[in-house]
């Protein structure tokens, strides 16, 4: 199990907006806050990840059209916080921000992946900055392992069908387990 020797974990986009109750809510997104925890608490801080969505300040294309639609989300820096429940496990953990779906578009993630046996994903949303991401690390040559219970959408069935999508990808390019097989496929491969 290569895949385990060397994994960075990707913590996509958890961020106040995606709350109950907020204007972009994930509705399993407590349920994937949950377990992100339990990877933090397992996992060395050099192996971990977060990203966080923000508008681009010099919009080209769709994304002017995206900056006045959502030009009061945008501005509210709150809703661009990561989740109060994440923020004790950002110190000592990069947090790159990115203005484009996919976090591998980042210069400075693609940085981090380099020499790493996979990247783990986990976040929100499901269909949207979790699947572009996966899309472009696929592309890039670099195997994925999708945890369905840390891995938010919009509504359960959006989620339900990203994964369906992916399935026919699996497992050349990435594998699909939860959070708790993950955990003891990392803790096995840690104690060989």
């Amino acid at each position: 199990m290569a895949e385990f020797s060397n994994p960075l974990i990707l913590i996509i986009d958890v961020q106040n907006v995606y709350r109950i109750g907020e204007p972009w809510a994930c509705e399993t997104i407590d349920t994937a806050i949950g377990n992100i925890e339990k990877l933090l608490k397992a996992v060395p801080k050099k192996d971990v990840l977060f990203t966080k969505y923000l508008a681009p300040s010099e919009p080209a294309g769709v994304w002017k059209a995206y900056n006045e639609k959502y030009a009061e989300i945008n501005a509210d820096p709150w809703m661009n916080e990561i989740v109060d429940e994440l923020k004790p496990y950002l110190p000592g953990r990069k947090v790159i921000e990115k203005s484009t779906y996919s976090s591998y578009l980042s210069p400075e993630v693609q940085k981090e992946l380099k020499g790493r046996s996979a990247a783990v994903l986990t976040g929100v949303v499901a269909e949207c900055c979790v699947l572009s991401t996966l899309m472009s690390l696929i592309d890039a040559g670099i195997y994925a392992i999708y945890l369905t219970d840390a891995v938010s959408g919009l509504d359960k069935k959006l989620e339900e069908e990203t994964v369906d999508i992916l399935k026919g990808l699996a497992p050349l390019h990435l594998r699909f387990m939860t959070t708790e097989e993950y955990l003891a496929a990392y803790g096995k491969e840690k104690r060989e």
